[in-house]
C-alpha cells in the first residue's frame, strides 16, 4: 500500500519516554500518534525512581507534582551487608536538601497510566507493531512507518522503541548496538511484610538486593547478580533467588516468601557501550533506552527518557525549522546521556564485585559516608540537579506555584 500523508508525529513505544514525548509534543500543539506492538498498555518493570531531575522534567507537562505526592519514603535507608551491618546511613530528606525535591518510588504502571491519561482519545494504538522503512529528509520527503494497517507518512518520527530498538536499528545499522552489561536481574512487587524495615540497599559479592515502600502499601524489591548472558533458573527464578539470598538479612527473606514465579521479572542488563554518532537522522529521533540503554546502577534509564520527551518538545515546534531543532536536541542530549551511561557502568562494576579483597574495599569506602551523609549523593550532582530548559506548558498546580516562587521565579 502506498504512503497515506497524514502531517503528524508518529511515536514508536508507549513505555515513559514515548508517553512523555507524545504529551509534552501534544501540548506543543503537534498532532501526535503513539503506536504500540502490545496489544494493550501493560508496562514492562516493577518499580521506578524518579529523582529530582525527572520530577522537574515532568513539572513541564503538569504531572510533576501528582508524582511527588505518590513519594512513600520518609524517614531512614541506606547501604547494608548481606548480615544486615549498616554500610552508610541517609534518609528521605538528604536528596531534598541537596537538589531540592524528594525521590519518588512509583509503580510503572501508575506513571504510564497519569502520561496516557492526558493524551486526547485514540492517540494510543495498541497492537500496532511499527517498522521504520523511510527515515526522511528535513527538506524533503516525509519520514514513513509500516504498520499492518498501511504505511503512514510523518513529519516526524520519535523512536521510542526500548533497548533492542528496531528504529535504532534502521537509522545506524553499523553501529554495534548494546553490549551485556556481565549481570542479570529480578524486580517484584509484593505485600509489605509485617514488621516494619527501614528501606535499603545490601551489596554482597558479585550481586545486590533492594527493598523500597511503595505508597499503596507494596514493596518493590529488585536483584541483580553476575551470570552469564541468557542464563536462566531451570526450577524457577524464585528458587534461584532462594539460593542466592534466603540467608540475607530480614525482610529479604519475609519478601522471597512472598514472591512467586509468576510475579517475579527476569531480564538480563545490556546497555550502549558506544555512544550513537547523533540521536537522530532526517526526520527521526530516538529517546530513552533506544537512544541510550544504561546499567540501573543509578536508577536515570526512566529518567533520561523522561527528560528526552521534555527537551525533544522544547526544541521542536508546529513552527520550528525541523532540521535545526534535531541538531539542537542531539548537541543537548548526547553528551549528558553518554556521560550517565558510563557513570552507570561505573558504579555497576562497583556495586557488582565479586572478589573478597575489591568487596571489602568498596565496602570500607562506602562506610566512610556515614560521617558524611551527603557523600553518597554527590554520585548524582550534575545529573539530579537539571532543569528543563523550558517552563510549564500545562496549567500550574498551586504546590508547583508555591515552590517555584520560593526558587525565586515568577
Amino acid at each position: 500500500m502506498s504512503p497515506q500523508p497524514h502531517g503528524r508525529v508518529l511515536v514508536v513505544g508507549s513505555g515513559i519516554g514515548g508517553l512523555t514525548a507524545a504529551l509534552a509534543l501534544h501540548q506543543r500543539g503537534l498532532r501526535v500518534t503513539v503506536l504500540e506492538r502490545a496489544a494493550s498498555l501493560e508496562p514492562v518493570g516493577a518499580g521506578i525512581v524518579l529523582a529530582p531531575n525527572a520530577l522537574r522534567a515532568l513539572d513541564v507537562v503538569g504531572l510533576g507534582d501528582t508524582v511527588r505526592r505518590l513519594a512513600a519514603w520518609q524517614g531512614p535507608g541506606g547501604v547494608r551487608t548481606p548480615g544486615g551491618r549498616w554500610l552508610a546511613r541517609t534518609d528521605s530528606s538528604a536528596a531534598v536538601r541537596r537538589f531540592g525535591d524528594p525521590l519518588a518510588l512509583v509503580h510503572r504502571a501508575t506513571l504510564v497510566e497519569a502520561l496516557a491519561a492526558r493524551l486526547p482519545d485514540r492517540t494510543i494504538r495498541t497492537g500496532a507493531p511499527a517498522q521504520l522503512v523511510d527515515w526522511g529528509a528535513v527538506d524533503g520527503r516525509p519520514a514513513v512507518v509500516r504498520t499492518p494497517d498501511g504505511d503512514l507518512e510523518a513529519d516526524l518520527v520519535v523512536g521510542a522503541d526500548g533497548v533492542r530498538s528496531g528504529v535504532r536499528g534502521t537509522l545506524f545499522p553499523e553501529h554495534p548496538g548494546v553490549t551485556y552489561a556481565g549481570f542479570t536481574a529480578w524486580r517484584v512487587v509484593v505485600p509489605a511484610p509485617a514488621e516494619p524495615f527501614a528501606p535499603h540497599e545490601t551489596w554482597g559479592r558479585g550481586q545486590i538486593w533492594g527493598t523500597q515502600p511503595l505508597k499503596d502499601g507494596r514493596i518493590y524489591a529488585y536483584a541483580a547478580a553476575t551470570a552469564p548472558a541468557g542464563e536462566r533458573s531451570p526450577d524457577g527464578e524464585k528458587a534461584e533467588l532462594l539460593r542466592r539470598y534466603a540467608h540475607w538479612h530480614r525482610p529479604v527473606p519475609q519478601i522471597l516468601d512472598a514472591a512467586t514465579d509468576a510475579t517475579l521479572l527476569r531480564g538480563d542488563v545490556h546497555h550502549m557501550s558506544t555512544p550513537l554518532p547523533a540521536h537522530h537522522r532526517g526526520r527521526t529521533v530516538l529517546i530513552g533506552d533506544a537512544a541510550h540503554a544504561m546499567c540501573p546502577a543509578l536508577g536515570q534509564g526512566g529518567n533520561q527518557a523522561v527528560e528526552d520527551g521534555i527537551v525533544l518538545a522544547h526544541h521542536v515546534g508546529p513552527a520550528r525549522d525541523l532540521g535545526a531543532a534535531l541538531a539542537a536536541y542531539t548537541a543537548d542530549r548526547l553528551p549528558r546521556t553518554t556521560g550517565i551511561v558510563r557513570t552507570s557502568a561505573r558504579v555497576a562494576r562497583l556495586t557488582m564485585l565479586s572478589g573478597t579483597p575489591a568487596a571489602g574495599l568498596r565496602d570500607g569506602m562506602t562506610a566512610l559516608a556515614r560521617f558524611a551523609p551527603g557523600l553518597a549523593l554527590r554520585t548524582f550532582d550534575g545529573i539530579a540537579d537539571w532543569r528543563p530548559p523550558q517552563r510549564t506548558y500545562a496549567a500550574p498546580t498551586p504546590v508547583h506555584q508555591a515552590r517555584r516562587q520560593e526558587e525565586g521565579h515568577p
